[in-house]
């Protein structure tokens, strides 16, 4: 099973701009969305993140590179999935329910909770605000035969987005959990995982394939 320690920082906290977070995330281990699932194509986006704690919130930062970009979505609980986007699945110690946090390469969020992909509450518009984001796009290419994208996307997490969960403090907190990049309807879809999932058709919703996440 793969395997993340959380560092936590007293560095930054909720109350940090979103620039000093961003930045603080780039001195960090990164590490890689590398598994390319149920592959329509041989492109292969280029996908890392980096991740640590303040013990009431989470930071999270993707960083992104790929062929083409979709940013249609622009308010909360839209697919963002269709998206260029980035999710982050965390089921908290040994709870079957999970909740999945998906974005696109603007900061639209969807959030839900539940039991498995037929059994998801989207949660409400006021919890989803509570995320703050940071999103940086660029090209990296001028070339219009193969055209490139990179672009980063930095999030700040408090705990109160975790509804169903009472915690004052992340410190110790084990967790089970997945991290995706898809793409429904660019020109090339792709699935990525950090943690490689074993099924015959695109489905993240399968926390049996979860890695850990342990919070320092």
């Amino acid at each position: 099973m793969k395997q993340i320690r959380v560092p936590h920082t007293a560095a930054i906290d909720k109350h940090s701009s979103l620039t000093d977070i961003s930045d603080f995330l780039d001195t960090l281990e990164k590490n890689a969305v590398g598994h390319h699932l149920w592959p329509v194509s041989a492109t292969k986006p280029e996908v890392t993140f980096a991740i640590a704690h303040h013990s009431d919130c989470l930071f999270l930062k993707y960083y992104v590179s790929e062929s083409a970009l979709r940013a249609v979505c622009l308010k909360p609980n839209e697919p963002v999935y269709q998206d260029s986007c980035v999710e982050f699945f965390v089921a908290f110690d040994k709870d079957k329910y999970y909740y999945n946090l998906e974005f696109n390469c603007l900061g639209t969020c969807l959030l839900g909770y539940g039991n498995g992909r037929n059994d998801r509450q989207l949660l409400p518009v006021d919890v989803i605000t509570q995320i703050k984001h940071l999103a940086v796009i660029q090209s990296a290419s001028s070339t219009l035969v193969f055209p490139s994208y990179t672009w980063q996307l930095t999030l700040m997490i408090p705990i109160g987005v975790f509804t169903n969960h009472r915690y004052s403090s992340l410190q110790g907190v084990k967790s089970r959990t997945n991290f995706y990049k898809c793409g429904d309807e660019l020109p090339e879809p792709h699935f990525l995982a950090w943690s490689e999932i074993d099924a015959p058709a695109p489905d993240f919703h399968l926390p049996e394939f979860f890695g850990q996440l342990d919070f320092e």
